[in-house]
């Protein structure tokens, strides 16, 4: 009966209701009480959603802009890698969704179900629909367990079949790091696109690193077995990540795609991508297993995607080719540069200021994204070769010194600074990447040769 007396009493009061929504630091919308129409509507809470949504809320004011995203929790996925090899606890790169939705923004806790880009609308997964002037949309892409024959039940039963592409499954790489003694060690890289391809050769780099460190290396042999024809797609950090592979032993097995995981007979099954019916087999102590990615289902069946089921927009401005009120950004649109959190940075400022532009009635194409992209190479524990590069696949580094060498202080600053400028500014929409520090610093070039 009290609680029956005070939940009344609350929502009699504005001012009490106003006041816990402050306190939270957020503006929440059930589907049931979202606004018939918003200026703007942010599809997907993650990094690229989050940066945005702050953009604009402060241009725009409160709850004119809304966030649909269906999750509870918000995920540093940057951080998986560190915490697979022991780096980092996963759990410091888990954050409550609530906590992070931009004050002022009305945050719909639904999934978007059907687009209708001729009408401005969006219809979630309870039949309400959500109306706009403009959308951004920023849902990344899926993980797909189940991508690969036998995977699953091998996670399940097999603690030695391991993957760090969630926060729950992360947890069990480490372990089974530390519990191999010998035998094949074998990392996968699947069918791209995937998010941040770089990431399971640097899982890799570090579990060979804890072999040699606790006199485990001589025991077996350490397997990559990539799906593309080149341990990296850039020539620069390829031609030096091979000099790692050579120097440590690793078996690099190119054109090889896992079809199937056998884990009552510990083996993975390959095929051969450059032999048509070739499959052949390897015995596994330890296998890491990067799953494919793709779309989400409501994205692949919308009218804005292209053939391949990702978002279609302009390269170079982000807007999107059919709809000129719908952009794109990060891990679910066609931008043909690799899917990482630093090209979401990128990427932020120049759909930033078109987007504004267009609302503002000005050239929604004024700036341009060259493809920037970014991925710290880690080698081993204290050690990484930063990549940086464009959408021709031509070194675009920031430092004034050869990035293509391992060095310390690249390794900290994965591990301890882009963590700390993750969360105080590149959710906050106060990060559009290093452009302009770039241009100040490369005013220097010590050793770039």
């Amino acid at each position: 009966m009290i609680a029956e007396v005070k939940l009344l009493n609350l929502k009699r009061s504005k001012f009490l209701l106003n006041n816990v929504i402050l306190l939270r630091n957020i503006s929440m919308s059930s589907a049931n009480n979202a606004k018939d129409n918003y200026k703007l509507v942010v599809v997907g809470g993650g990094s690229a959603g989050l940066n945005i949504s702050s953009r604009f809320v402060r241009k725009l004011g409160k709850n004119n802009v809304a966030i649909i995203e269906p999750s509870d929790w918000h995920l540093y996925q940057p951080g998986w890698t560190l915490a697979a090899g022991g780096v980092k606890n996963p759990d410091s790169f888990r954050r409550a969704q609530s906590k992070m939705i931009p004050r002022g923004v009305d945050w719909i806790k639904s999934k978007a179900s059907v687009f209708e880009p001729e009408s401005n609308s969006i219809t979630l997964d309870n039949g309400e629909k959500v109306k706009y002037d403009y959308l951004v949309m920023a849902t990344g892409i899926r993980i797909d367990f189940d991508g690969i024959k036998g995977l699953k039940e091998a996670m399940a039963n097999d603690e030695q079949v391991v993957s760090m592409y969630s926060h729950e499954t992360v947890k069990n790489v480490f372990p089974a790091i530390q519990r191999y003694k010998g035998g094949n060690a074998i990392f996968t890289f699947p069918k791209v696109p995937i998010k941040c391809p770089g990431a399971p050769q640097k899982v890799m780099y570090l579990a060979e690193d804890y072999f040699r460190k606790n006199g485990l290396r001589d025991k077996g042999d350490v397997y990559y077995c990539t799906t593309i024809p080149a341990i990296f797609g850039v020539k620069k950090y390829a031609e030096a990540l091979m000099e790692v592979v050579e120097k440590r032993n690793i078996k690099l097995n190119t054109l090889t795609h896992l079809i199937e995981v056998d884990y009552k007979n510990k083996q993975a099954v390959f095929e051969k991508l450059d032999q048509s019916g070739t499959i052949f087999r390897l015995d596994y102590s330890l296998l890491h297993v990067c799953p494919p990615m793709k779309p989400y289902d409501e994205i692949k069946n919308s009218p804005l995607v292209d053939q391949t089921g990702y978002v279609d927009l302009d390269k170079y401005t982000l807007q999107h080719k059919k709809y000129p009120n719908v952009f794109g950004i990060g891990d679910c649109t066609n931008l043909p540069t690799s899917k990482t959190a630093a090209a979401i940075a990128a990427e932020s400022s120049v759909l930033a200021t078109n987007l504004s532009n267009l609302m503002k009635g000005k050239d929604p194409t004024q700036a341009k994204y060259d493809g920037y992209t970014s991925c710290p190479l880690i080698t081993g524990y204290g050690r990484t070769i930063l990549a940086e590069f464009d959408y021709d696949g031509q070194p675009l580094e920031t430092f004034p010194i050869n990035q293509g060498k391992e060095r310390r202080t690249m390794f900290h600053l994965k591990s301890d600074f882009m963590p700390f400028l993750y969360w105080t500014a590149f959710v906050r929409g106060y990060w559009g990447g290093p452009g302009i520090y770039r241009k100040i610093l490369n005013i220097f070039s010590f050793g770039k040769n």
